[in-house]
């Protein structure tokens, strides 16, 4: 099989490490890639965001199947623009994108599916006072969210009024561009945080080991949202029987229901989940693979990953291409440039990789480049240091110990993640 990979984060390197590992894979492209990606796949000199060059690559090297990594090119409709020209891709068509690419969609679907979810209301642009409004009446805290598309960080939990009152406004103002030209505002949840990822061919679906992500910046979960900064997985809260009501009230009635609706959805459905006093409730959908959970989520699945996706973008979901969803435990802990989520300072040389892989540690390019053959810093998130091991606390320790062998200048990274499954 012949596979191009799409993207360039630490996701993709985790879905480049997994993918080559596949048996029957030929030949192996990504693009645009990162000096991680590199060592797994070959580059494809071509601009990804250019469908029509992905697509005349794809028919000249024989390509069998288009892995797409990131959001923006689902939601931009490279999946309906592959197969027009008789390409399998794995990931959804522009329509079924929606569920991330706009949070209005996704909550207004739910609501009509009834898939447990937090009360909301929409506002656009045009309605600000009707959204202060909306704020003062169901008080706090309360959840201000970008309709569109922000790299992870579109979400403000506003803890008090005036938090609540400034995230409007700022929304609003510019701060996510044209993706805050509407917002969502939600009643806060309360409980834990766990993730699922579903590989789901339209009609049929499994899901990988589950995962717990840390958004927020600073340890104790303070502070701004961000990509994330680290993950585990599996999660020990959720439980089999947690995960059979997951698939029962959510995963399996989102899939219906969007094939009904006439989108079906092929590819990784991510359900950002709440665990509540009264049951999961969603959080918000993604699209395609989250990032750092799968950088931990595929340190720990053993099988034919290659040929599961392809199953799954053909329509005929292959459920024997996974051996064991999760093999012992993983932890993944960001290592970020310091300032992120805001303004950083990048091209520092990154040393230690080599000696933190040594020690049993895979180290997850995300921001990283070369210069004059020296790997150097070049974005928020840089690297996913993932650690494994036959419990939890292992693979913690296991990645904190891989943390401690790598530098940069200016680096910065949470110190308790994990810590939450241990409890």
């Amino acid at each position: 099989m012949n596979v191009l990979l799409l993207g360039s984060g630490g996701r993709e390197h985790a879905l480049a490490r997994t993918l080559a590992g596949s048996p029957g894979i030929n030949n192996f492209y990504a693009s645009p890639g990162n000096p991680g990606i590199f060592h797994s796949a070959k580059r494809a000199d071509i601009d990804s965001n250019n469908f029509y060059e992905v697509a005349t690559f794809c028919k000249e090297q024989l390509i069998d199947l288009v892995v797409v990594g990131p959001e923006l090119p689902l939601a931009d409709g490279i999946v309906d623009f592959l197969a027009a020209c008789g390409i399998p891709a794995f990931g959804p068509t522009k329509q079924a994108a929606q569920l991330e690419s706009s949070k209005k969609f996704a909550k207004d679907f739910m609501q009509c599916y009834s898939i447990p979810t937090a009360k909301y209301n929409s506002f656009e642009a045009t309605q600000v006072k009707d959204a202060h409004d909306y704020v003062e009446q169901t008080g706090s805290p309360i959840v201000i969210k970008a309709d569109g598309l922000a790299a992870g960080k579109g979400v403000i939990v506003a803890l008090n009024l005036e938090e609540a009152h400034l995230a409007i406004n700022e929304i609003f103002g510019g701060m996510f561009g044209k993706s805050g030209e509407r917002i969502v505002i939600e009643e806060f949840l309360e409980g834990e945080e766990a993730s699922i990822l579903a590989i789901t061919d339209g009609k049929d679906f499994i899901t990988l080991a589950s995962a717990q992500d840390h958004k927020r910046i600073f340890d104790g979960d303070e502070g701004k949202n961000t990509g994330g900064m680290g993950a585990y997985s599996p999660a020990p809260i959720v439980t089999q029987q947690l995960l059979a009501r997951i698939e029962k009230e959510i995963i399996a009635p989102t899939i219906q229901g969007m094939s009904m609706d006439g989108m079906p959805f092929v590819g990784c459905l991510y359900a950002g989940l709440m665990i509540c006093k009264d049951g999961p409730k969603v959080i918000e959908f993604n699209v395609r693979f989250g990032d750092p959970e799968i950088q931990a989520v595929l340190a720990v699945f053993r099988g034919d990953f290659a040929g599961l996706l392809y199953s799954a973008a053909i329509g005929k979901l292959d459920k024997s291409k996974i051996s064991n969803i999760a093999e012992g435990f993983a932890c993944c802990v960001v290592l970020a440039s310091k300032g992120y989520p805001d303004s950083y300072a990048k091209g520092f040389p990154i040393e230690g990789i080599s000696n933190a892989e040594s020690g049993g540690a895979i180290v997850f390019q995300a921001g990283t480049a070369m210069k004059e053959n020296i790997l150097i810093t070049s974005g928020g998130r840089v690297l996913g240091v993932t650690g494994i091991g036959n419990s939890l606390k292992a693979a913690i320790d296991s990645a904190y110990k891989a943390v401690d062998s790598i530098h940069f200048e200016n680096s910065y990274y949470r110190k308790d993640i994990g810590t939450k499954g241990l409890k």
